[in-house]
C-alpha cells in the first residue's frame, strides 16, 4: 500500500464470539477461496454495518448483502447454507445503494429459527478484493459487541 493509505476500519456486525475466517464452519470461507475476514459466532439477532459504505447488492434470499466502501467490496453471509432457508427468518432493513456505516441496523436474523433448521449461524464478513499483499487484521478481542472495532484492512 502507498504512503498515504488509510487502513480501513472493520466493525462486529453483530454481538457474539470472533473468530478468524479460517474457523468458519464452512470450508470454502475458511480456505479463504473468497477472500479474508472474519467470523462472529452471534449472541444477539441484530445485524449492523461492518464497515461506512454503501449497499451493492441484498441477495433475494436475505442471507447475503454486498458493502463497498472505497476500493474495497465485502460479503457479509449470515449463516451457513441459510440460502436454503428462502428468506424465512431475515429480516432485512436496507436496500440497494443505501449509504451505511457500523451504526446502521442492517437488519434481524432468527437465528434460533436457523439453528433449528439444521444450519449454522455463522456470520461472515469476506472482503472479496484484496490483492495479495493486503489482508484482514484482527485486534485480538475475543467476544465482541456490534460496532466494536475489532480490525483493519491493511
Amino acid at each position: 500500500m502507498g504512503l498515504f493509505s488509510k487502513k480501513v476500519e472493520l466493525f462486529a456486525p453483530v454481538d457474539g464470539d470472533l473468530k478468524p475466517i479460517s474457523e468458519a464452519g464452512d470450508e470454502l470461507f475458511a480456505s479463504k477461496a473468497m477472500g479474508d475476514g472474519f467470523v462472529v459466532i452471534p449472541t444477539s439477532n441484530s445485524i449492523y454495518s461492518p464497515v461506512k459504505g454503501k449497499i451493492v447488492s441484498v441477495f433475494p434470499t436475505k442471507h447475503a448483502l454486498t458493502i463497498k466502501n472505497g476500493k474495497f467490496e465485502y460479503l457479509l453471509h449470515l449463516g451457513i447454507d441459510t440460502v436454503e432457508l428462502n428468506g424465512k427468518g431475515f429480516d432485512i432493513k436496507v436496500s440497494e445503494g443505501d449509504s451505511v456505516d457500523e451504526n446502521t441496523l442492517l437488519g434481524t436474523v432468527d437465528f434460533d429459527f436457523v439453528k433449528k433448521s439444521d444450519k449454522k449461524a455463522d456470520v461472515m464478513l469476506i472482503c472479496t478484493n484484496l490483492k495479495d499483499s493486503q489482508k484482514v487484521s484482527l485486534d485480538g478481542l475475543d467476544q465482541v459487541g456490534h460496532s466494536n472495532k475489532i480490525g483493519v484492512i491493511n
